[in-house]
């Protein structure tokens, strides 16, 4: 069955991204695209913006319209717009694909409500690698005692809005897992001044910005007189749109309920 898929916020560089990603995919039909009222790219031609030939279907700022017309939706916007979408979503019994970072406590607690109606899949990183680098960093967690520090460091590009990133904090808390607490209650996010020694059990935070890096993420595990590092370098954008396209396709007429990158891809929640 081909499925029908759409793009909401589909004029930015996530969204272009995955236009172009779907309409390349022989397993997929792309079922329309979605951008603000006020926004030039509503009413271009889809094909145009993901870089190909006219396709004769145009953007549209109708978000509703673009959900009942869909099997699943995909989005990487802002934590406001993805709340009401999910709601769209639900509402229609449509599946949901949420890539969006920098999500509160309560935006996620709306999603998961949303999802007690529609299948959704809520990932802050959608690579293949970043999934198994969280899965081999919670193993390494639960295998060292507290006698090993842990600091994550990220670097993203110099436009980014919300810090530390998604996919950071994603690792962070695949290390609280391991290691049985919760990162709220371990979390070091910032340094500055006279600190004082670290404190034993922290999971530290670094974060840098700059240039066009499309991210980049290390987890350190520091004991005395040795040092494991796991890491993740990506170079180009379209490894998360081929993630969500997957993401998409194997949720598609999923029963409610909310999922992750690892349920897409077999290896267990997290």
């Amino acid at each position: 069955m081909t499925i029908r898929i759409g793009v909401i916020g589909c004029g930015g560089r996530m969204g272009r991204l995955l236009l172009r990603t779907i309409l390349e995919d022989e397993g997929c039909r792309l079922s329309g695209g979605v951008e603000q009222a006020r926004s030039p790219e509503v009413g271009q031609d889809l094909g145009r913006l993901a870089g190909l030939e006219p396709m004769g279907l145009k953007s549209i700022s109708d978000a509703r319209a673009l959900v009942e017309e869909s099997d699943v939706v995909i989005e990487f916007t802002s934590p406001e717009a993805t709340v009401h979408h999910a709601g769209l979503a639900a509402a229609a019994g449509r599946a949901h694909v949420i890539g969006t970072t920098g999500l509160s406590e309560g935006q996620k607690a709306a999603i998961g409500r949303a999802a007690e109606r529609a299948p959704i899949v809520l990932a802050a990183n959608m690579s293949l690698g970043v999934t198994l680098v969280s899965a081999l960093v919670e193993q390494v967690a639960r295998s060292l005692d507290a006698g090993w520090d842990i600091e994550i460091v990220e670097m993203h590009h110099r436009m980014k809005v919300d810090a530390p990133s998604g996919t950071a904090l994603a690792l962070g808390e695949a290390a609280a897992r391991g290691r049985g607490v919760k990162l709220a209650e371990q979390a070091a996010r910032g340094r500055d001044g006279v600190t004082g020694a670290r404190k034993a059990g922290q999971i530290g935070f670094a974060v840098l910005r700059g240039g066009d890096v499309v991210g980049e993420h290390r987890v350190l595990f520091a004991g005395m007189g040795e040092r494991i590092e796991i890491g993740h370098l990506a170079t180009d954008r379209a490894i998360f749109a081929r993630g969500a396209v997957k993401a998409a396709q194997w949720v598609a007429g999923r029963k409610p309920g909310l999922y992750g990158i690892r349920d897409v891809l077999g290896i267990g929640p997290a």
